[in-house]
């Protein structure tokens, strides 16, 4: 474990119970891998929900529905455009959250890449 401190205030100094239950939504609302994709594709560029489709290969009302799960915790937010509603992130947070998740998920506890396809301990 990195002993190196964070940059910015101590995030447990700086949070209240209501900033850490907030904090826990967002991480809810981020727990899923086409949310984590919706995350990713946006954070290129603002776009439809039928590009988001084509980009990630599901059906229209799947993509709809995990939008809905980020437009509702704040992450996203949707613009109508004619019968189109284009969607963009709120905030760069969220993307930084996101890779910096990935970049965890890749590593193993000394800093090393672990290849996806090996098994991973169940209490890492």
């Amino acid at each position: 474990m990195s002993t190196q401190p964070l940059d910015g205030p101590d995030p447990v100094e700086a949070t209240d119970a209501a900033a850490r239950e907030a904090a826990a939504d967002l991480l809810r609302a981020l727990a899923s891998p086409t949310r984590v994709a919706i995350v990713l594709s946006l954070r290129e560029r603002v776009q439809c929900v039928h590009e988001l489709v084509g980009h990630l290969g599901l059906s229209q009302p799947l993509v709809s529905q995990h939008l809905r799960v980020l437009k509702d915790a704040g992450v996203v937010r949707g613009q109508r455009n004619g019968r189109e509603i284009t969607y963009e992130l709120l905030d760069d947070h969220v993307a930084h959250i996101v890779g910096d998740a990935l970049i965890h998920a890749n590593e193993t506890n000394d800093g090393r890449a672990v290849p996806s396809d090996a098994p991973r301990a169940v209490n890492e």
